[in-house]
C-alpha cells in the first residue's frame, strides 16, 4: 500500500492569501500527495478580500479541511504522519503564537505538533517594517526548527508577472519540504565577464 506524503497548508490572516492559494493548487494534482488545510478565521477573510475566493472554491483545491477551532483533528496530534507544514502565509499573530508555544487554535496546534514531532515547518511571513518583537519571535522558532521564509521576489529571474513572483515564493517552500517542482525557472549562473 503506497502511503501519500501528507503536507499540511495553513493559511493565516497576513497579507498575502495567494501564497496559501497557489500552493494549494500546484499540490492537488501532485501524484502521491494529500494536502491537509486549515484557515485562521482572519486568513478566510483575506481570501475573500484579496482573491474573491469563496470558502467552497479554497476548500475544493485541499485533499483534506480542518476547522481551526477542531483542536481534536488529525493533525493536532504528534500521531498524524506528515512530510511538513506551511504556513503561507504566516501573520505576527501567527508567529508569535507558534514561539510561545501557544497552541490556541488548530493552526497553531498542528504547528507546535509539527516542531515537537522535528518535522519541517515553513513560515512564510508577511509584515514590513518589522521591530524588535517581530524578530525575537522568529529567532524563536528558528532556533525551535521553524524556517523563517518570507516571501521575498527574486528579480534576478526577471519576473513578467505578479504570478512569477508568487510562483517563486511558492517554489521556494516546496523546497524547502523536498517536493519535486517546475514552478519556476532555477538560477543557471552567469558567466564570467571576460
Amino acid at each position: 500500500m503506497t502511503v501519500p506524503r501528507r503536507i499540511i497548508v495553513a493559511i493565516s490572516g497576513a497579507s498575502g492569501a495567494v501564497y496559501g492559494a497557489r500552493l494549494l493548487q500546484v499540490l492537488q494534482p501532485m501524484p502521491g500527495i494529500e494536502s491537509h488545510l486549515v484557515v485562521s478565521d482572519a486568513g478566510w477573510r483575506n481570501l475573500a478580500h484579496e482573491l474573491d475566493m469563496q470558502r467552497a472554491d479554497v476548500e475544493a483545491l485541499a485533499h483534506q479541511v480542518h476547522d481551526v477551532r477542531n483542536v481534536g483533528a488529525a493533525i493536532a496530534s504528534g500521531s498524524f504522519q506528515c512530510a511538513g507544514m506551511v504556513i503561507a502565509p504566516c501573520s505576527m499573530r501567527t508567529l508569535a503564537a507558534v514561539a510561545h508555544g501557544l497552541s490556541d487554535n488548530l493552526l497553531t496546534r498542528a504547528a507546535d505538533v509539527v516542531l515537537k514531532e522535528r518535522r519541517r515547518l515553513v513560515m512564510l511571513v508577511r509584515e514590513s517594517p518589522l521591530h524588535l518583537t517581530h524578530l525575537r519571535n522568529m529567532v524563536a522558532v528558528t532556533e525551535m526548527g521553524a524556517i523563517v521564509c518570507p516571501p521575498l521576489p527574486a528579480f534576478y529571474l526577471r519576473p513578467q508577472s505578479v504570478g512569477d513572483i508568487v510562483d517563486y515564493s511558492v517554489a521556494r517552500a516546496l523546497d524547502l519540504l523536498d517536493v519535486p517542482h517546475d514552478l519556476a525557472p532555477r538560477w543557471e549562473g552567469l558567466a564570467l565577464a571576460p
